[in-house]
């Protein structure tokens, strides 16, 4: 590996390592994380609510003090829950509620439906991860734009240039390729990591 190859490498992980203490500092402050992208992006956004809001690498079994409340309140199904309920961290995929974002689109303009749902649900102190691979999404940097005026951080995952997206961002993961599928391959194994990290903050024993 060539001296530039790691420093980038460095930079990458420097970078990575700050999103992850952006986002645990936010959960511990009882924020969430909001999610948007378009195109593959969007289906990256699914995916990483569907690590986040369930177990992904670790069991996240209850207490037995949010057990014994369940007994209290949810009858002959409180044994059932207690022990299929797992601890979710707070993630919203903002591509998810299709008669939301039709109804913006419609009514409002397109490029509006995921900032919109920023204005209408985030609040200082959350954390808005905004994936696109050119950095240049118009619905994308209108979202970070409105998070920005709400005081919600902002994390870019993009390619190499980061594209206009970078001049937004609190922390810029991006990757060293400009090829669409080659920077979607990318962006897996760092949202992986990112889950795994914080999933391990909170629920290694």
């Amino acid at each position: 590996m060539s001296q530039q190859e790691d420093a980038r490498n460095h930079v990458l992980r420097a970078s990575i390592d700050t999103a992850i203490a952006r986002l645990t500092n936010s959960y511990d402050a009882g924020g969430k994380l909001l999610i948007c992208g378009n195109g593959g992006s969007a289906a990256d956004c699914e995916h990483i609510v569907g690590e986040l809001m369930k177990g992904f690498c670790l069991p996240r079994s209850l207490s037995s003090a949010d057990r014994n409340q369940l007994t209290k309140t949810c009858g002959d199904d409180a044994k059932f829950l207690g022990e299929k309920l797992q601890y979710g961290l707070p993630a919203l995929s903002l591509v998810s509620h299709s008669s939301l974002i039709t109804a913006i689109a419609n009514d409002i303009d397109g490029d509006m439906i995921f900032a919109q749902q920023v204005w209408g649900i985030g609040k200082a102190g959350d954390v808005l991860l905004t994936i696109s691979t050119s950095g240049n999404s118009q619905n994308v940097l209108l979202a970070a734009k409105v998070a920005r005026a709400k005081e919600i951080t902002v994390i870019g995952l993009t390619g190499r240039s980061g594209g206009q997206l970078a001049l937004l961002c609190d922390v810029l993961i991006n990757v060293q390729s400009n090829n669409v599928a080659t920077v979607q391959e990318l962006h897996l194994p760092i949202y992986h990591e990112i889950c795994r990290s914080i999933e391990a903050h909170y629920f290694t024993k």
